[in-house]
């Protein structure tokens, strides 16, 4: 059975909040979302390749990743952490970068939370500086990267998880 994200915009309400759960173990997740090398192969949407430039290790780190698609356009987006407390939460800014002006900055945590039987959910909550701001994310066909990139991690925790499993036999 698949797992379902649910994405809850509430008109004229300045964030968003992204809930999914995996089959796997808190860590294991945590580590999908921190570890560079595993992050670039899932988060985004199919058709972009993501190249991670800085990745946050701790409080105060900054971090830039760019994604870019067949024909070689880039769309890069940065931030600061402000807290990495694994594997529990993940706390930081989010800004992405070709807009006209600067300044359009999301505040963005991720909470990992442990589930029965090896299960994790994470809910994110973004919380934007205006309601147009959150439209516009809205609008910017996020809906379809985020599910995209959750498909793609399904499937590396799975094979994440299968390796373990054959390497302890």
């Amino acid at each position: 059975m698949a797992n379902k994200t649910e994405i809850i915009a509430e008109p004229g309400r300045q964030e968003i909040f992204i809930k999914r759960e995996f089959d796997a173990p808190r860590d294991v997740v945590f580590r999908a979302y921190t570890d560079p090398d595993i992050l670039a192969q899932w988060l985004g949407p199919k058709n972009l390749k993501l190249r991670i430039e800085k990745i946050s290790e701790a409080a105060g780190q900054p971090w830039r990743f760019v994604h870019s698609d067949e024909n070689g356009n880039e769309f890069g987006f940065h931030g600061v952490c402000h807290e990495l407390l694994a594997p529990e939460r993940i706390i930081r800014t989010f800004e992405f970068e070709g807009l006209p002006e600067k300044g359009h900055v999301s505040l963005e945590t991720a909470i990992f939370e442990e589930l029965p039987n090896n299960r994790t959910r994470v809910t994110s909550q973004s919380v934007f500086m205006s309601v147009q701001d959150r439209d516009g994310m809205v609008a910017s066909g996020m809906e379809r990267g985020v599910n995209e990139g959750f498909d793609r991690l399904d499937q590396i925790l799975v094979d994440q998880q299968s390796g373990a499993k054959s390497s302890a036999a």
